[in-house]
Parts: structure tokens; sequence; C-alpha cells
């Protein structure tokens, strides 16, 4: 052979290729299935890292696949671009951050056109730049003219490291997402998106998902927090005031033994006036205030205090004490519950604690006739029957809730409902670079929005960032000092930007219709591209990121901008990529460069260990001697390529059927059944880790039987067939080596535009398979058989083996059940 394998300049001469043909324009086309693939786009923080090139390798397996196969795909690329990182990395290096931002995204663009990435980078978008965001800012009014967008006071997430405010969903394990500081409260007035006019959507939704992970489907679940119950209020004793509270379970309220709010419940104060209101006071204080360091109260130690009033049950009549405690939420329910202490374990904690009196209202239903004490040794949650309960006694839970949401409703002082954990949307964020929300304060006319001409609002160039707390755009006053639109008087500008996730929550629209100048996008894009066909991405952002993007969907629907409802109907979840039993951080000192080893092996290799040595979304581990083992094994492609050229001397054509007959028997039958599986594993079930396996196994078998096959005609056509098929397999893979042997072997035309290999089922059928042999259920024996053979022939072979026969023992079978082409079992 005269030739080495000289990756680097194999690769840039192929990338320039793909790029001066716009081989991965996205066109659509009526006639073709469309297949629009999309990787979660990276913030650009001015290297790709390992987890970036496994994502975006996975993505454009599929894509390359898919477009050989005949789709016409979409499979864009763009930038995260807005933040704090790039706003805090300007303050420390004495850059601005659109400079900082830029620069990162010009090095990381080239990083992923070296590795061979299918981007059309035409569509290519920027978040950071004004024809992006200021369809934000469009959004933006479209909602706020629907009420969907609204300010006030609120208690709010605050992170002093990153000197902003945090959405709820921003805040893990008590710190901030980003930066993990302990999040503390702060009162502010904010803007909110209201996201929980679409909870119930968000919920019914999910039966549009069936191809996302479970556990995924499950978190948004519990994030949401969908609960079926009943309002009822409780009139405070000796005043004009009542106590609504919500519950799950108004089966239980003739066990409600006390009254319980949260420390933040407006009615707090009136609670503790009187003889102890110092005393009660202070106490309330430090609760509140611990209560806002630590935002899960589920394990706190539960306090309370008794505030001496009452209030009375509406169905006993009763007169209960009214507690104040941390164990309940103001941001659940109504931020007031009735203590049932026989019904609920958290209940019966606080009641023990504090002597209260536990009463037993429910019986499991197998007990329901019988005698219930007073004070139960246990808590008892379940479902069951009413007793103790007046006129209720006897009903099943589940009629009793009907009954009694019912009955409170036609008296009057409660109502069946539904509440949501989930909280609306707070996107106000006191920092420079993020979106500017376009609207003015004006004295006389109030808040007004920005009209669509004067969009966008564009973020200054010229401001200074310190550090310091608060808005930079604040002390901006040529940005901050305007005129009101309606009145021409003066007005001051909004200085809070929008999170950064309201950039992520529509991008997969813009990329229909990137460079569109009167709407966010056109309609008629968007409906020839969207939903997305797959979506990858990190299963970090199941909450965040997809339940807002859902929730912008739903609205640009409701705009009137699409027609879809779900923009992905399939997640795909990639593992993680560690190294020494740890996440790859810089923290941990366990990064691997890309660069260092595009340099070392280049992409091909990469790409190719990347996606063999774990399935997409298990955990990969980065062990470097894989990587050079599939280096190897890419040399030693290219190699026995090279070593039979001469198989491909008669011209460009591809092979042809190659005769199944004699030697070439086991090279044809291999050669089909991989193009089977490898066109399953891509294009069906993403196991990408086993279609590189099977090209290695039929490389093998090529590697094995070469001698023997170029001995005959039939032989040299079968060898042909296969080693152009594991080129032509490998093509999404190691694209670059592909393309390069497809030339050397003769043909025109770039590999990545020619169709995808097919099969002959017929070829690829084995001709003798293993069937396994169970008695009663425990694999006693197995036997080879010819493909397809009738079921009875399976049974009478199995009935007639040795170890059958004795583990039968002389019995009689009373059941034999046959699967063809796999089992055989007999049961006694």
């Amino acid at each position: 052979m005269s030739e080495t394998y000289d990756f680097a300049a194999i690769e840039s001469k192929w990338q320039s290729a793909w790029e001066e043909s716009r081989a991965f324009e996205a066109v659509a086309d009526p006639s073709r299935p469309k297949f629009y693939l999309l990787e979660m786009y990276p913030y650009p923080s001015g290297r790709i890292h390992m987890g970036h090139v496994r994502n975006y390798s996975i993505g454009d397996v599929i894509s390359r696949q898919k477009r050989m196969a005949g789709a016409a795909v979409l499979h864009p690329i763009g930038w995260d671009a807005l933040g704090m990182p790039a706003e805090n990395a300007a303050i420390k290096h004495g850059t601005h951050p659109q400079t900082w931002t830029l620069d990162n995204v010009a090095h990381m663009r080239q990083q992923l056109k070296r590795l061979g990435i299918s981007y059309d980078w035409d569509r290519e978008v920027n978040t950071c730049l004004p024809d992006y965001y200021k369809w934000n800012q469009w959004i933006f009014l479209r909602m706020l003219e629907r009420g969907l967008a609204y300010r006030k006071d609120s208690w709010v997430n605050w992170c002093a490291q990153c000197r902003t405010v945090l959405a709820n969903e921003q805040v893990v394990g008590g710190g901030c997402w980003r930066c993990e500081t302990p999040v503390t409260q702060k009162k502010m007035e904010q803007w909110f998106l209201k996201i929980t006019d679409y909870a119930e959507e968000l919920l019914s939704g999910h039966a549009e998902l069936r191809k996302w992970p479970e556990h995924v489907l499950q978190m948004q679940k519990n994030w949401i927090g969908r609960s079926a119950g009943a309002h009822v209020q409780f009139a405070l004793d000796g005043t004009s005031q009542t106590i609504e509270v919500f519950t799950t379970r108004i089966d239980t309220i003739y066990g409600a033994t006390f009254l319980v709010v949260s420390a933040e419940h407006p009615i707090v104060p009136e609670l503790v006036a009187g003889p102890k209101a110092k005393e009660l006071g202070a106490w309330v204080d430090r609760t509140v205030a611990e209560m806002r360091r630590r935002r899960d109260v589920g394990e706190t130690e539960k306090d309370g205090v008794d505030t001496g009033k009452k209030a009375v049950n509406p169905f006993t009549g009763e007169r209960v004490p009214v507690w104040i405690a941390n164990y309940v939420l103001m941001d659940y329910g109504t931020g007031a519950i009735m203590g049932v202490p026989a019904h609920d374990a958290r209940d019966l904690d606080f009641a023990k604690s504090y002597g209260i009196p536990v009463r037993t209202v429910i019986a499991p239903p197998d007990r329901a006739g019988g005698r219930f004490d007073a004070e139960p040794a246990e808590v008892y949650e379940e479902p069951g029957v009413l007793v103790n309960s007046g006129p209720f006694d006897g009903l099943a839970s589940d009629r009793a809730m009907e009954a009694m949401g019912k009955h409170a409703e036609d008296k009057g002082f409660g109502r069946r409902s539904t509440v949501f954990r989930l909280r609306d949307w707070g996107i106000s964020r006191q920092r420079y670079w993020g979106t500017p929300i376009p609207v003015v304060y004006c004295d006389r006319c109030g808040v007004v929005g920005v009209p669509d001409a004067d969009l966008p609002v564009e973020l200054p160039f010229d401001v200074k960032l310190t550090g310091e707390e608060g808005s930079p755009l604040a002390r901006h006053a040529s940005f901050v000092e305007t005129t009101c639109p309606k009145c021409q008087g003066p007005a001051r500008r909004e200085t809070d930007t929008m999170d950064t996730f309201v950039d992520s929550s529509w991008y997969f629209f813009r990329y229909c219709s990137p460079r569109e100048t009167e709407l966010p996008f056109r309609p008629e894009d968007a409906e020839a591209w969207l939903p997305v066909d797959l979506y990858i991405g990190g299963v970090e952002h199941a909450i965040l990121h997809l339940i807002y993007a859902r929730f912008f969907t739903k609205v640009l629907r409701d705009f009137g901008l699409t027609e879809v409802s779900e923009p992905f109907p399939h997640y795909l979840a990639q593992g993680m990529v560690t190294k020494d039993g740890s996440a790859m951080s810089k923290s941990r000192g366990n990064i691997v460069d890309p660069d260092e080893i595009l340099e070392r092996y280049g992409a091909d290799a990469l790409r190719l260990f990347i996606l063999f040595a774990s399935p997409p979304d298990k955990e990969f581990a980065w062990a470097e001697e894989g990587l050079e083992g599939c280096y190897r094994f890419l040399v030693r492609v290219w190699t026995i390529v090279h070593e039979n050229l001469d198989l491909f001397a008669a011209g460009s054509a591809s092979a042809g059927p190659a005769p199944a007959r004699g030697p070439a028997v086991p090279i044809v039958r291999k050669t089909h059944q991989t193009i089977r599986k490898v066109t399953e594993d891509i294009g069906v079930r993403f196991h990408l880790n086993t279609a590189v396996s099977s090209i290695m196994e039929l490389y093998n078998l090529a590697k094995k039987d070469r001698d023997e096959l170029r001995s005959s005609p039939e032989g040299r056509a079968a060898l042909r067939l296969a080693l152009e098929s594991i080129v032509r397999l490998l093509s999404p893979f190691a694209p670059h080596i592909a393309e390069e042997l497809w030339e050397k072997t003769g043909h025109r035309g770039l590999l990545m535009q020619s169709p995808w290999p097919a099969y002959d089922a017929g070829l690829a059928r084995e001709e003798t398979v293993t069937v396994v042999v169970q008695v009663d259920g425990k694999v006693r024996d197995r036997f080879e058989a010819e493909a397809d053979s009738p079921e009875a022939e399976l049974e009478a072979a199995a009935l007639a083996r040795p170890k059958i026969r004795a583990a039968l023992g002389g019995k009689t079978p009373r059941k034999v059940i046959s699967v063809r082409n796999k089992l055989v079992s007999i049961v006694t």
C-alpha cells in the first residue's frame, strides 16, 4: 500500500468540499419526508467540551443517515449567547460582553466545523444580536397585551454572587443553579409570565410525549404538581375574617383538630395581635427568615406557636385552635391547612409535639364496621370508609369527597378545585447582558409597552460594568431617560433584562426562518419543519428549558403563529461524559481538550470512539485506550480498502447484488445483516454503539475470508460489496475517511449525497437459529434448527432431546408453547 492514512489532510479536504457544495443546506421538499433534528444549542463559553462533542456527534450520525435515506433534513446550530457568565467574564477581563461572546462564538464555530458536524450554517442564530432578541421583546409585548405578562411586588430568590434574581426552577438544593451560592430572599418588583395559565395543558400534553424518557416526564409532573381537592373556608371566631384552606382529602375534615397557617400568610399580623404580640411577632420573624433561607422545609424540624385564636370547622361547627408553623408553605395552595393528625403523618408529628387531640375518621375498607380508638396508634393515610363523620359515615372516600365537595358548594363555604405547585415565571434580571424588557414608565400613563416600530430596544454598548448590585442599565442615563410613546412626555425605561431562558424557549422556531424581518418566524416555514422530530440534550434541562419551551410553543400557537402544541415529541437525553469516576469539569481537573485529541487522532476517530463506547442515553466514561482502538480500526479499514482497490477498477457504479454461492455465502449474508442492523440501530433504536460494533464485525469477517474470496469471481464480487458497504455504513460515524475511500474506489459525487444502502431481507436471514428449551420456566437445553422451521418440528425436536426427557422424568407435558426461531416452552 503506497498511501498512509493522513487524517488531517483528509478531514480538511472534505470539510472544504462540503462547505463549497452547500451539502448541508436544508431545503423543504413536500415530496420527501422531513426530518428536523436538533441538539440543544451551546452557551459560547470559549471552547467546546467533550459533552458537546458527544451531543453533536450523536445528532450528526442520525442527521446524516436520514439525509442519505432520502429525508429533507433540517439540522441547524446557534448560540445561547446572553447571560451572566459573559457579563462576569467581561468584568474580570476588562472587555465588553459582546466582544468576549463573539470571539468565543468564532472559535467554537471553527471547532464544530473541524468535527465535521453537518450543520446548515446559513441558519445560524445568535441570541445576543438585536435581530434575535428583538423578537423576545415582540413576544413579550404580545403577552403583555393578553395579560400573560404582568408586574408585581414579590419575594424573589436572590443570588449574591451573580447579583440577580433566580426563578424557582433555578434554585437547586437551596443554591444558585449556576454558581451554587446559597440563595436568599429579597422583596422586589418583578415581571412575571403567566405559565400557570398553561399548567393543566403542560400536564395533559405529556400524552403526546410517548417518546420521552419516563423519568423526565415524572420530573415535570412533580414540578407542576397538580393536586385535585377542595377549598374550604374556616371562619375566624369572633371576627368577620375567614381562613381558606386547600385540601386534597376533604373526606377527612371531621378529623380536623387544628388549623395551621404559614408564617408568611397575610393574616398572621391579625393572628398575633394581642397580649403576646411581641413574643409571637419575634417568633414569626425568625421563622420567616429561616424559611426563606431554607426553601425545602420538608426536612425541617416542625416548629409552631398557638395563636390563641379559634377557627370554626364549617362541617362540624367545632372551634379548633389556629397555629402558625414552619412546615406550611405560602406558595402552595392557600398557605393554610387543616390539621388532621390521624390521617396525615406531618400533622401527627406536629400534634404529638404539642399535645393536640387526634381523631380517627377514616377506616380501612376491611375494618369499616369495627370500633376505633379516639387516639390511633399510627397514622392511616390511605382511602377508606368514613367513620365519626356525621351524615357521611359509611361512604367510601371517593364518594365522600364528591358528596362533601358538593355540600360545601351548596352551603357557600367551599368549592371543588385543582391547584398546582407550579408558580408564574419571574423573568426580571438585574444584569446588563440580557434582552431589555420593552416597557417604559410614565407618571401620566403608567406602564407602556414600546411600539413594535421602535423594536428592538437595544443594549447600549457604552455601559460601565462594575459588578455592583443592581442593573448596570439603571446607571446609564441616556438609556433610562426616554419619551412616553402615548403622551410624548418624559418617561423611564425598564432597566431589568429578561431571564435568558426566554431566548431558548422559542429558538427552534427561529431556525425555520432565521432571516425573517416581519415576524419571529414565518408560519408557513414553521408548518414545513415543526415539530422537531428528534431533540437531543442533557437531562439537567428537564424542568427549566423543556417546560419553558413547551409553554412558549403553546403561547405562540394561541397567537396564531403555529398549529404545533408540543415542539419536541421525541426527546433523547444523552448521558454525561465522565473521567476518573466523575463528570468532567475544570474544578476537578479532569477535562480532556477536544482540540488536543483532534490534533493527535483526528475528528473521525474521536467521533467513532465517543459513539462506540456507550449507548447515547448512558454515562460515557473517557478512556484513551478506547480512542486509540477506534483510530486503529479506521487505519485497518483504510488499509483493507487500499489493498483491494483492484476490485473497484470497473468504474464508478456501486457494487450490485453479489451472488450468494459457495464461499461467498457467509460474507454476503453478513453484509446484508449488517446493513439491516445499522439501519435499524441508527434510525429506529438509536443504538449507535451496537451499530459501530456490527460494522467492526463485518470488517473482521472480510479480513478473515479475504484470500479465499479473492480466488473466485463470486467471491471477489462479494468482497467488493462488503468493503463498499463498510465505507457507506461508516459515513455517518466517520464521514471524512468514508468520503475519501468512496472517491478512492472510483465513485463520483459526495458519498453523503448517495442513497443509503439497502438490504435484501431474504439474504439477511440466518440459515440456522438457536432455539431455547424451557421446562416449567427453567432453561434446560438449547439446539440449532433451520430458520423458520414449523413449530411442530421444533416441538418434536425439543421433546426428543435427552436433557429434556430427563427433565420431564416420565411426565406427560400438559402444554407446549413454541415461539418461531426462538423458544419451546414445556409446561408439566
